[in-house]
């Protein structure tokens, strides 16, 4: 921008603003959005590429379509930075996902321009779809847009919605965003046909050149060019994945240049006469307008603190200089993969995300990305093991949710050895409620034939890794995101099923812990010993089966237990804990107390801060064992 331009964006109002800006002004607001979320996810990290790429998009939707009124929901919302700019958060836009600040995410509670609360994907079709019908129902004045990127349109559930929209052929307009990838390379045959060659970019300029070539033939040009336009159906459905979309009904229209304005907004002002669904194609560069977004798109999808003037990640602390549990994750797979070549491993959509990217390399023969599929990759797996294969799904603890009843009825119930291992275990930490992991102790332990296991560091994570994969049937091993405490990495021995290990001794009553609160717990012992309260430490390394014995010695030698879990209370561990003594009847003699997470969804923030906020860091342990014991 030069000293002589006058800044767009600081002088928006409204989203209603921008209807009335030129096509030089809307250029130059891209620029400026672009700026902007470049300088505060530097700062605060975030979904950078994914973002960059849709301004234009969000420009000529916020041009066309009223937000107060029309509904637009953006599909998992990594791409949605420059629509909370420019729907009145640009003052508050450098808070993202800082704990207090805004999410990261669209969310209704944040703002009434967010018309779903979003964060897994594939879910905007058939929300969309969902108030259409309502608005239908209530006789609404609106319109209903729902934007989805390629990479969530493998997802089962986009087909869902997509094939109820074309049969009740209601007012229904979604923009499928295709720049090609989701958060790795996309795969599938789906993917292939989304990236044909007639809707590359290459077509879109050759179209473009084409008519401008025709117009120039003297006398019969313009013929031509009409009769080919005539044409423009047949040839699209053949060539292009219009076939896919008109065969659910949907009125397709594309591939269109995601970052010309002018072509976008023409066309979104042409479906605002077109009844029943309609599918506009819009072909995007993820990382447009950052040099070293634009080339690795992967590392940007979503990335933390960087120099915006280079694009490097800033240095870290040196405790962060660690290897975290999910390279240690990756790299222990690979050492048990070149002993056992029945082991495979799966991944949906996020093979640098789990850890799985030096497996691929190594085993690329055992390697599976299925997609954004959650559900397909926990029965795929199924049928691998009922072959004699031991498959190793890699999955972040909440994507696990969506394929609940995948692991209860195909893998759980026919007790096949399926190993689960669940990243991101616990407090997630600026991606906030959609992305914590603070329910899967609660609903895979009461699932008949799942061992559920949590090390303690990244040690005992090799060796659970070792015990699920001897283990005749289903697995879940969970640990949290980011860096470990630095533990010798040296044995890999499985584990003796239900076996605990005590860490402390004391006498006067036991704090059992597990996964990755129990170096909080031991730390929080420590100084409590100091001031004359003995307790005993114990790493409980099993949700499922508990430590038994280590249970019936507390009952009888103590007359307190405290259990410390980052899951939710509600059917976690201490639920397990509290369930065995009381069918044992051992409640009469000992007092038990449980800290986890309460009946709440916990919001967006550093770890670190929440975790002190919920009481489960050495502190918050240490105050409630005080309290307890005393």
């Amino acid at each position: 921008m030069t000293s002589q331009e006058e800044p767009i964006l600081a002088g928006l109002a409204s989203p209603e603003d921008i209807r009335g800006l030129s096509l030089t002004q809307l250029n130059r607001l891209a620029r400026e959005v672009r700026e902007l979320i470049i300088s505060v996810v530097s700062t605060n990290g975030g979904h950078l590429a994914p973002s960059l790429g849709t301004v234009e998009l969000t420009l000529a939707l916020l041009k066309v379509f009223d937000p107060s009124k029309d509904k637009i929901i953006w599909d998992v919302g990594h791409q949605a930075y420059a629509y909370k700019i420019l729907t009145g958060r640009r003052d508050s836009f450098h808070t993202l996902r800082a704990r207090g600040g805004i999410s990261g995410f669209p969310r209704p509670v944040e703002s009434s321009f967010d018309h779903f609360a979003v964060g897994h994907s594939s879910t905007s079709i058939s929300a969309g779809l969902g108030m259409a019908v309502a608005g239908d129902i209530l006789d609404k004045d609106q319109k209903v847009l729902s934007i989805i990127g390629d990479g969530s349109m493998t997802a089962g559930l986009a087909f869902e919605g997509l094939n109820q929209a074309g049969d009740l052929d209601r007012d229904l307009v979604v923009v499928l965003n295709d720049n090609e990838m989701s958060i790795a390379k996309n795969v599938g045959a789906l993917s292939s046909f989304l990236s044909s060659n007639l809707s590359s970019r290459w077509m879109v300029r050759f179209k473009k050149d084409f008519e401008s070539f025709m117009r120039q033939i003297p006398r019969i040009g313009d013929d031509i060019l009409n009769y080919a336009r005539k044409s423009e159906e047949s040839l699209k459905n053949f060539f292009t994945p219009g076939i896919l979309f008109e065969a659910l009904k949907f009125n397709y229209i594309g591939p269109v240049d995601g970052h010309n304005i002018t072509s976008l907004s023409r066309i979104l002002e042409q479906t605002k006469t077109l009844q029943g669904p309609v599918l506009v194609h819009v072909m995007t560069r993820k990382g447009k307008g950052y040099k070293p977004a634009e080339e690795n798109p992967t590392f940007y999808h979503g990335v933390g603190c960087f120099e915006p003037e280079t694009g490097l990640a800033r240095k870290k602390p040196d405790g962060e200089c660690l290897p975290s549990y999910t390279d240690v994750f990756g790299r222990t797979l690979c050492e048990l993969g070149e002993k056992d070549d029945s082991i495979v491993a799966i991944t949906a959509a996020m093979p640098e995300g789990t850890g799985l990217g030096a497996f691929a390399e190594r085993f690329p023969e055992r390697f599976f990305d299925v997609g954004i599929c959650e559900q397909h990759a926990v029965t795929f797996a199924a049928g691998m093991a009922t072959q004699g294969l031991k498959p190793v799904v890699a999955i972040y603890s909440t994507f696990l949710q969506r394929s609940y009843d995948q692991v209860v009825h195909d893998v759980c119930l026919q007790n096949l050895p399926v190993t689960f291992c669940l990243d991101r275990g616990g407090i997630v930490g600026e991606d906030g409620p959609t992305h914590h992991g603070n329910f899967d102790f609660s609903y895979l332990r009461h699932i008949p034939n799942m061992i559920c296991m949590a090390p303690k560091d990244e040690a005992e994570l090799q060796r659970m890794l070792a015990t699920a994969l001897v283990h005749p049937g289903p697995v879940s091993v969970r640990y949290p995101r980011g860096v470990g405490t630095g533990a010798d990495l040296g044995e890999t021995a499985p584990l003796d099923m239900g076996s605990s290990e005590v860490m402390k001794e004391g006498t006067h009553g036991v704090i059992l812990a597990i996964g990755s609160r129990v170096y909080p717990a031991l730390e929080a012992a420590l100084e409590m010993e100091k001031d004359g309260l003995s307790l005993r430490v114990v790493n409980a390394r099993f949700v499922k089966p508990l430590p038994l014995q280590e249970l019936r010695e507390a009952a009888a030698n103590y007359k307190g237990l405290l259990v410390v879990e980052e899951n939710a209370l509600a059917g976690g561990f201490g639920s397990a804990v509290l369930e065995f003594l009381a069918d044992e009847d051992l409640l009469q003699g000992v007092r038990v107390k449980r800290l986890g997470i309460g009946d709440f969804f916990v919001e967006h923030g550093p770890p670190q801060e929440l975790r002190q906020n919920l009481g489960l860091c050495k502190n918050g342990i240490k105050k409630a064992a005080m309290e307890f014991f005393q």
